[in-house]
C-alpha cells in the first residue's frame, strides 16, 4: 500500500494511517491491518527489525501515528504518551453547532477521568470543523465525548444512529492532522503535520 512516510530515523517511524484501515487486529483477530503490511514489507525487504505501534488509531480515523523500531524504544514512546508530553491535534466535522466556540468536555468514560479540548475553527449549513486536542487518551474519547454533548461526528455510526441525522458522509470525519513530542533519545522538538486527506476535502467542497 501506498502509506505516505511523514518522519523516520533510525528510532522512530510516522505514518500518515488512511481510513479503514486497524492499527492492529481486534479480538476478531483480522490478518490485515497496518502493523501486519508493514512488518511484513519490512521481511520483504530483508529487514531484521520489527515495528511496534506507540499508541492506536480507530479503523476510520485517518491521520499520524507513531511506530518504533524495536520494543525498548516503543516503551519508551508509551511512557512518554502515559506521560502526557506528546500532544495531539485533530480535526474533525461535528454535526451541527456547539453552543460554545470553544470549551472543554469533561466526561469520565468507563469510570475512569477523561478530558477533550476543542475550538471551533469554521462553521458550515449543517455542521461545525473543529480542532481538538484530547487531554487524556481513552478509546473512542473524541466519538463518545462529542456523542455525548448531542454533537456526534460525521459519519459516526458506532456511537449514534445514521438515520439522526440528514448530513450522511462514507467516512468517520476525524483526522489525526498535529503530533509533537520530544524525541525521547536526541531531545530534539519534533512538530509533524498531516494535511486532510482526499476524502474529508471532498466533502468540504461538496458542503
Amino acid at each position: 500500500m501506498n502509506i505516505q512516510v511523514v518522519y523516520e530515523d533510525e528510532w522512530l517511524l510516522v505514518l500518515n494511517k488512511p481510513s479503514g484501515l486497524l492499527t492492529i487486529p481486534t479480538p476478531k483477530n483480522e490478518p490485515r491491518t497496518l502493523t501486519s503490511i508493514l512488518n511484513e514489507d519490512l521481511k520483504n525487504k530483508g529487514l531484521s527489525y520489527r515495528l511496534y505501534p506507540c499508541h492506536r488509531l480507530d479503523r476510520e480515523t485517518s491521520g499520524l501515528i507513531v511506530y518504533a523500531k524495536g520494543k525498548p524504544m516503543q516503551r519508551k514512546m508509551m511512557e512518554e504518551f502515559w506521560r502526557k508530553n506528546i500532544k495531539k491535534t485533530y480535526i474533525a466535522f461535528i454535526q451541527g453547532r456547539l453552543p460554545k466556540d470553544k470549551g472543554k468536555i469533561d466526561y469520565p468514560i468507563e469510570g475512569r477521568s477523561a478530558i477533550t479540548e476543542y475550538r471551533i475553527v469554521e462553521k458550515r449549513k449543517d455542521f461545525s470543523i473543529a480542532e481538538i486536542k484530547p487531554l487524556t487518551g481513552r478509546t473512542n474519547q473524541i466519538r463518545i465525548h462529542f456523542k455525548q454533548v448531542g454533537h456526534p461526528l460525521v459519519g459516526e455510526t458506532k456511537f449514534a444512529f445514521r438515520r439522526d441525522f440528514k448530513l450522511k458522509a462514507k467516512r468517520l470525519c476525524l483526522h489525526a492532522k498535529i503530533l509533537e513530542f520530544v524525541h525521547p533519545l536526541t531531545k530534539k522538538f519534533i512538530s509533524l503535520a498531516a494535511p486532510l486527506p482526499y476524502d474529508m476535502e471532498d466533502f468540504l467542497n461538496k458542503h
